[in-house]
């Protein structure tokens, strides 16, 4: 047994802390351009979480799901800083983002630690459809605001301008799926979930990306305090209660 397995089989909270202390120095020159200050300290404290509960499996998720959306926030900037509809402070996540995105995520894993281990692959799931939800969501957005050619509101199919709230287009759905798509397999590659669980995780997203579309268009532009955070929250929330929910009726047959 090396080393690291050592220390992580004893303590992998210990193992968390220094891990994204040593990760945070050593990327730093990349990660300022991604977080802001805060949000990185916000993002080493959910690294920790994670490693600490899923161990590498969870954090290997939960890393892709970082850079693939910070990857996928950048594409066609030019075009979306020029239409006036780009992330603010060009996409650099603050604390707020950081949980908005994950802390469904963060619950789903922490829940392992006082639940019987029976329902440890149903968190699993949870926890793998809130990051695939979230990553779709992401997707979606991003790519519509930036190459869709035709985008419509979802509850009246009238054609909106590009970054309209509730706004779908058909190359932001196809780049959503492709991003639940990528967090599921991942998440099967190394062990989260089952083949089955792919399914789950990606109908799931669908759903929920669908549903935060719904959010926008309907509610979100009449309550200040709905934000975009807090949609996020609701968003990753209703995946992994999805992913969960099929999971669970899945194991009754």
């Amino acid at each position: 047994m090396d080393a690291l397995s050592t220390i992580q089989a004893v303590n992998p909270w210990l193992v968390g802390v220094f891990l994204n202390l040593g990760l945070g120095l050593l990327t730093w020159p990349i990660l300022k351009k991604l977080l802001t200050p805060a949000g990185l300290l916000h993002a080493w404290a959910l690294g920790v979480i994670v490693w600490g509960t899923l161990g590498w499996a969870g954090y290997a998720v939960i890393v892709f799901y970082f850079l693939a959306g910070s990857g996928v926030t950048k594409i066609g900037s030019a075009e979306k800083e020029a239409a006036g509809i780009a992330e603010k402070r060009s996409g650099a996540r603050g604390p707020e983002n950081v949980w908005g995105s994950a802390l469904v995520g963060a619950l789903c894993a922490l829940s392992t630690l006082v639940v019987p281990e029976s329902l440890h692959p149903l968190l699993v799931l949870g926890y793998v459809a809130s990051l695939s939800t979230k990553l779709s969501d992401t997707s979606a957005s991003e790519i519509g605001k930036a190459y869709g050619r035709h985008t419509f509101l979802i509850t009246t199919l009238k054609p909106v301008p590009r970054g309209t709230e509730g706004a779908i287009s058909a190359e932001g759905t196809v780049a959503g799926v492709v991003g639940s798509v990528a967090i599921a397999l991942l998440a099967w590659a190394v062990g989260l979930i089952s083949p089955l669980g792919i399914g789950f995780c990606i109908l799931a997203a669908f759903i929920a990306t669908n549903f935060e579309s719904l959010i926008g268009a309907t509610l979100q532009h009449r309550f200040d305090w709905l934000t975009n955070e807090l949609v996020n929250v609701i968003n990753t929330l209703i995946g992994a209660i999805a992913a969960i929910g099929m999971g669970w009726v899945w194991t009754l047959f």
